[in-house]
Formats: C-alpha cells, structure tokens, sequence
C-alpha cells in the first residue's frame, strides 16, 4: 500500500471512493508549503488506506510477531504456522548463531562505533568478507549495514548518466534506486525474457559509456530464477557488466546453497558483481558486494554507503559468518528447504492454486489477482492458524496480487498439509470480491520507478 498512483489512477479511485460515500470523495487537505498532506505520495497512501477502510479490509501489513519467527510463530498471543520470515536454513536462533552474536557483544560491544574507514574496522567485518568472497568464487567482498542501500549505494557510485541498465523488470526496488542516483538510462526487459533483453541491449549500447546487465539470482516476488550463462554470454558480447542479486538465492539455490551458479554448473568468476544480504539465510542484518580485489578495494576507499556509514555491528557480523559457517557444513538444510518448497508447490497446484513460475525453494507465490481478495484471503488464512506476506496493488499490477510464501527447512509435512488445506477453505471462504478502486490501471501506476507496468519489487 505503498507508492505513486499516476494521474489517471488517482482520478478513478477518487471516482469509485465518491460513489461509495455519498459523492463525498477525500481530497488532500489544503495548506502551506510545510504541509506534508501536500506531497503526491501521501496523498496516494490516504486514498488507499480510505479504499481499504470503506470496504471493511483488515491492513495484512505490520503484524507484530511475539517472539522468535521461524517455521512457526505467535501472533497477537497465538501460534502459528510461520510462512512470512525468511528464515530460510531455521539458523535464526540456532544457539551456535546466537552464541557467536553474544561472544562478539563481550568482546567489541554493539557498535563499532565508528566508520570502518576511521576508527570502525574489526577483524570480524574481514573474516566475514574472505568468507563471502569464497562462496561466489570472487576475490574479495565488502559488507555494508543494509542490504537495500548495499545496491543503493553500489550502483548509484558504479554507473552514470552517460552510462544505461539494462534489468529485469521483476528487480528489487533497491537496483531502481541506485540507477535513479546514477543517473543511468534505465532500460527494464520483461521478466526472465533474455531475448528481449538482448534487443534492448543491443539497440541501446552504442550510444553508452558503460553497460550494466542488472538480474537477480532467486527472485523474491516469482520464485524463480535466470539463465545464468545466457545473462554471462549477453554482458560479454555487448561489453557490460553483469550484477546478480543473490538476496533470496544464497542458502535457497544449489545444492550446498551457494546461488544460481552452483545450481546451473556455471563458472561464478562470469559475473563481474555478486550483491547478496545478511538477513535471509545469514539470519543478520546488511548486505554485500563480492567482485575482483581492485574492485572491492576501490569501494572500500570510495563509495559512500561505507566511507560515509558506521561499520556493521559485530554482533552481526559474527551471526552471519556463524551462519554462513553451518550453511556450508549442513547441506541438508539446504535439501530440506528445497524439498518443502517443491512440497507446499506442488500441493498448491494441486488444489487449482496459480503458483507461477516459481521453481518451488525458498518462495513461492499464489498469485490471486485482486488486491481486496488478496487481503481478505491474508485475514482468512491467519484466522486458520498460518501467517503469509501479502504483495497488493501498487507494489505489483493488480492483476498479479499475491500471498508469498516463504519457506523454511524447519517446515514439516504437516505444516505444508495445514497450510495448502487452510488456503483453499479461506479461498472459498471470500470468494469473489471486486478490484480495488482504480487498480485496474496497470501502467504508469508507479510514479518515478516502474513506469511501463513492471512489477515493483521492493518488499524485501
């Protein structure tokens, strides 16, 4: 519920919320230039929250979990099953993880307690980084303390405004902000397709600087995953770079969990920049770039997303590297998630539920279409005991509104059985129910981001 309605969006849903009240539609209050009811994204969020409250839908949004969030939870002083964490490997509160996080707090504190380039760097931050390096094959890595400004911060100070990105549409909001910074032409290609991607790149590239090819290895909002050496094959005959997102994919994808190279038999030294985050598998918070040593070496001396931050906590670079340790001496984990997420896949289908493209690991989506349904399914389903993400108009075009599972190693036969059964009785339960007002719209529906009806991925 989130993000910029275009023009036209905005006059409908005003039009069918006018309907609705008795010809009395909101209307953003008037005031001075210190008015933040001013501002054209407050007014959109306003428009929704009414849209949503005068058709008696429950927000599915900021639900507080009670304590540890792992393959079950509690919610409002409930149990549930758990489908809404990404605690992928069930390493967050693994008492070896847990004892890494607390022996780092005896030794450095919380904080480092300063920039890493002054005063903030410790032995952890480059222990953790050798061990990055070596899951992508790559020379060396860099940590920063958030995963989203790791590629906001990475791909603002790479690429510039004589230079083009060429992504897929389905990349995380993250990669879209970092190319607004940079001032790079932004050219997205429709999901997974590399046919189209090779045209775009092909018609745009001689009139570049540089090229950056922009995809993720395990994408959050389908499931799925690229054709690694088709995305290496392109960047190399179009003189680009590649950067894959490994987000969702380290822990989820290949059988030792080290990403899309390892699942596809792909030499990883292909991709010239590896982005991943601490927070999913790692069970930690922040992100990372592994790429050749004078790449890193520059980053660290110059990009300010590092330069200009406090250093990573020690208590989480000590849970990561821990973390990372047990992911790579137990891969069954890695089996386990694999085959719950093919398990839960596969029951879903089998009960008529659209599950996309998903290859069935760490995600999969049960594409419902619209946004109100979406919602009230959320609500039905929670009521049944099982917790999932909603994704709803704006951050996808309302036809594609979904649950999103996400899986954990954790997750035994019966919760997959609980919740495929829950799903389809708190289907049926809502039934049809009518699209948001004005979301039919899917175009330019997001203002300054995706403005040719891509998906809007930025939802972790």
């Amino acid at each position: 519920m989130s993000g910029g309605l275009s023009a036209t969006a905005r006059l409908a849903l005003l039009a069918r919320l006018s309907k609705r009240r008795g010809g009395e539609a909101p209307r953003p209050e008037a005031g001075s230039a210190r008015d933040f009811t001013t501002l054209p994204g407050m007014r959109d969020y306003a428009l929704l929250k009414a849209a949503m409250e005068s058709l008696a839908v429950e927000s599915p949004l900021f639900r507080a979990h009670d304590g540890l969030a792992g393959a079950h939870s509690r919610i409002g002083g409930r149990e549930v099953v758990n489908f809404a964490s990404y605690n992928y490997l069930d390493l967050n509160g693994d008492p070896r993880v847990q004892a890494a996080a607390r022996d780092a707090i005896g030794r450095y504190g919380v904080s480092p307690s300063g920039s890493r380039i002054t005063s903030g760097e410790r032995d952890l931050h480059l222990a953790l980084e050798r061990a990055l390096a070596a899951l992508h094959g790559a020379e060396a890595a860099l940590t920063f303390v958030s995963g989203h400004a790791t590629n906001v911060t990475t791909i603002g100070h790479l690429m510039g405004p004589r230079d083009i990105v060429v992504h897929d549409a389905a990349i995380h909001n993250s990669c879209t902000e970092g190319i607004r910074l940079s001032g790079a032409r932004r050219i997205p290609f429709a999901h997974n397709d590399l046919g189209a991607a090779a045209r775009e790149m092909a018609a745009a590239r001689r009139g570049a600087q540089r090229a950056l090819l922009l995809v993720e290895g395990h994408y959050s909002m389908d499931g799925d995953v690229p054709d690694l050496a088709r995305c290496i094959a392109l960047a190399r005959e179009q003189d680009a770079w590649l950067m894959v997102d490994e987000a969702h994919g380290v822990g989820a994808i290949g059988p030792t969990g080290r990403g899309v190279a390892e699942a596809q038999g792909v030499d990883p030294a292909g991709v010239d920049l590896w982005m991943g985050t601490l927070s999913k598998t790692l069970s930690a918070c922040g992100g990372y770039i592994a790429a050749r040593a004078d790449v890193i070496d520059w980053l660290r001396h110059t990009v300010p997303g590092s330069v200009y931050s406090v250093g990573l906590a020690p208590p989480l670079a000590a849970a990561a590297l821990e973390a990372l340790r047990i992911m790579l001496a137990e891969p069954e984990r890695v089996a386990r998630l694999q085959a719950n997420g093919a398990g839960l896949r596969e029951r879903l289908r089998a009960r008529g539920f659209d599950t996309g493209p998903s290859i069935g690991s760490a995600i999969v989506p049960v594409i419902l279409g619209s946004s109100l349904r979406t919602a009230k399914v959320a609500g039905a389903l929670l009521a049944r005991g099982v917790a999932v993400q909603t994704v709803t108009f704006p951050a996808v075009p309302e036809q594609s509104a979904r649950l999103r599972f996400f899986l954990s190693a954790a997750h035994s036969e019966a919760d997959l059985d609980h919740a495929a059964t829950a799903l389809a009785e708190a289907a049926a339960s809502i039934g049809r129910v009518e699209h948001l007002p004005g979301d039919h719209l899917t175009g330019d529906h997001l203002t300054g981001d995706h403005l040719t009806g891509e998906h809007q991925n930025g939802l972790g």
